[in-house]
């Protein structure tokens, strides 16, 4: 099972990986899902929202068009991040393994976890990294 949690791997991911999808992108740029990516796309990434609510209302994020799923990206995404509950990602296992190519991580945001989704999506050789937050570990590791 490949569940990431050393310093080395951390940084390993934030250096090689600068495509990032967003489940759970907001609007609004007080919250967490909203000035993570924007933070990230400052840095250099290239971040795309994923959002139903959102994309059905044709929003724009970092340039990029808001989707309602991931299968409607049509670039290579190197890393999905997560922004929902810990209860509601395995609703979206489904939409991660359907990516063509699968994404080389699965970043699950602070606060955020579950193993048994970590150990399904590590069986697919996709590398995951759960309960850290992308924005703090960039500022102190890069």
């Amino acid at each position: 099972m490949t569940i990431l949690s050393d310093t080395k791997d951390i940084v390993r991911v934030l250096e090689t990986n600068k495509a990032v999808a967003v489940i759970g992108y907001h609007a609004d740029p007080v919250k967490p899902a909203h000035y993570v990516p924007e933070y990230l796309e400052r840095q250099g990434y290239k971040v795309y929202g994923v959002n139903p609510a959102l994309a059905s209302r044709h929003a724009s994020a970092f340039g990029h068009p808001v989707v309602a799923t991931l299968a409607e990206l049509s670039v290579p995404i190197d890393v999905v991040e997560v922004f929902r509950r810990s209860d509601k990602v395995r609703d979206h296992v489904e939409d991660i393994l359907s990516m063509k190519p699968l994404p080389k991580v699965v970043w699950l945001q602070l606060g955020i976890r579950d193993d048994a989704v970590a150990a399904q999506l590590s069986d697919h050789g996709i590398e995951v990294i759960q309960d850290r937050c992308m924005l703090a570990d960039h500022r102190q590791y890069l």
